[in-house]
């Protein structure tokens, strides 16, 4: 009876963190390991994207919100439009193989060419004749024009996350798996990526330890190395998913949905944000990916320039997202394991749409009141042997893993999911604009706050508006809640058909 009962439990445990079918296989572990590569390229972009900008020369994290919301965004409308022209043209598969090697000739071009003559291809006379002109208030619009080279960079990991991990990857699972696949399958593709994650600070840590203090070029080009490699292996997988997985029928039987990877779509961009605009459901899909960029960029722009404050070099400043980098895969993984999967089959969409609302605006609040109000903590400095800016840091860096953890596990599955009752038109074209351009709104829109705020405190400084940040994330995070709890009713009813 005892071992039937080990049994019994050890296959209860297999269905929460494995519930996949052995046929299945074939189809899960390479969507698995793609994922995987992806996270890990977008977590090695990230660390180093941050430490380039925020590090430069004349530089601060008041820049990032003119990167986002004055250059990504309408870099990432331009690439919208433009994915949606070629869709029509392009089948799905030379489109992916062609934005994946796109972003491996820039990154390659970027570690072995760009940034070994930085100091040569940076107009450092003539910025600080700008510099001069227009006064040191205004220096983070200057630093973009003097650091040309890493803005560039930032702008490219931006895309990356934008482009190949929620149009091309996702776009390419929603394309291939049906809703009972998904509600089994997709947080095991988190966990992927939550694994990629714990990898990332190792890798970027050991490079940077390794070379930074000879010569940071050759930790860079090691780190662009490992990345090369990344796209080649994603590359390989996705020929691998068409060209054999898609053929195996017993994945594909004919009651399930019609699987043509290579057709091509006609409705236009514009047709589609039309389309958006008229209807309610993708609407609230879009107001919920908006209101989480917004309320996620107000308050990492705070946290970033305290730890520049803390970091002020590339090496400690890289190494130290990395460790976050890490902390959030470790986090993500365990949640994605052992909880999410089963909170969203047990307690529904619903109540696993709604969590990542609730944590992100408490955490966020709780930071930026901590921030403003030091002297809460000061009495904390001699008991953790910390300054208080280290422990703003400290509790910043909590906050940032938090989100991305609430982010990984809970809202990109569940918004994953909402896509999938839709037509096939509706998820291609509504998907390209929610998550390219909905994104980069919230992200923009956080950006465009924060120059504006900047600009009529004259301080050049975003630590100096953190408290008009408090009544607009409160009110985000308030709309982000009301649009999950209408999306629910219409994702219900779209569920029943499926």
């Amino acid at each position: 009876m005892q071992e039937l009962g080990n049994k019994s439990f050890l296959r209860k445990w297999q269905a929460r963190l494995w519930p996949i079918e052995s046929f299945e296989l074939k189809k899960v572990l390479p969507l698995l390991f793609m994922k995987f590569f992806i996270s890990f390229t977008y977590g090695v972009l990230t660390t180093m994207k941050d430490a380039f900008v925020v590090t430069a020369k004349g530089s601060g994290a008041e820049v990032i919100p003119i990167l986002k919301g004055w250059i990504v965004l309408p870099i990432a409308l331009g690439a919208a439009l433009l994915y949606s022209k070629l869709s029509n043209i392009f089948s799905r598969s030379k489109l992916f193989y062609g934005i994946i090697l796109f972003f491996m000739a820039f990154i390659f071009l970027y570690g072995f060419v760009l940034y070994p003559n930085l100091d040569t291809l940076s107009p450092h006379e003539s910025a600080d004749w700008l510099l001069s002109k227009i006064g040191p208030e205004n220096k983070h619009w200057v630093s973009i024009y003097r650091n040309w080279i890493p803005s560039l960079f930032f702008v490219t990991a931006e895309l990356w996350g934008q482009i190949v991990i929620f149009l091309l990857f996702w776009g390419f699972v929603n394309h291939i798996c049906n809703f009972n696949e998904a509600k089994r399958c997709y947080t095991l593709f988190v966990a992927g990526g939550d694994m990629a994650q714990i990898f990332t600070g190792p890798l970027v840590i050991y490079f940077t330890h390794k070379y930074v203090q000879a010569n940071f070029a050759m930790a860079l080009q090691n780190l662009v190395l490992c990345v090369l490699f990344f796209g080649a292996m994603i590359l390989f997988l996705h020929w691998w998913i068409t060209s054999r997985v898609l053929k195996d029928e017993r994945l594909y039987k004919p009651e399930q949905r019609e699987v043509q990877l290579d057709q091509k779509t006609k409705l236009s961009l514009l047709d589609s944000l039309k389309f958006i605009a008229r209807s309610p459901y993708l609407r609230w899909i879009a107001i919920m990916v908006v209101a989480y960029g917004l309320t996620i960029n107000l308050t990492e722009v705070t946290w970033k320039a305290n730890l520049q404050l803390a970091y002020p070099e590339i090496g400690p400043y890289q190494a130290f997202m990395a460790s976050v980098s890490s902390c959030v895969g470790v986090c993500s993984l365990f949640i994605s394991l052992f909880l999410s999967g089963f909170i969203i089959r047990r307690l529904g969409w619903h109540f696993s749409a709604q969590l990542p609302p609730i944590v992100i605006g408490i955490t966020s609040l709780g930071f930026l009141i901590l921030f403003l109000n030091q002297s809460w903590i000061a009495p904390l400095t001699g008991v953790f042997g910390l300054t208080p800016l280290m422990l703003v840091v400290a509790f910043g860096a909590f906050q940032n893993v938090s989100t991305k953890v609430m982010k990984y596990a809970f809202f990109d599955a569940t918004k994953e999911m909402s896509f999938i009752p839709l037509d096939q038109e509706s998820k291609v074209k509504g998907k390209a604009a929610i998550d390219v351009i909905g994104s980069r709104l919230g992200k923009s829109g956080a950006a465009w706050i924060q120059i504006v705020l900047i600009q009529i405190a004259g301080t050049g400084s975003v630590l100096s508006i953190t408290n008009y940040l408090l009544p607009l994330i409160l009110c985000t995070v308030l709309f982000w809640i009301f649009s999950v709890r209408s999306l629910n009713k219409q994702f219900n009813k779209q569920s029943v058909v499926l």
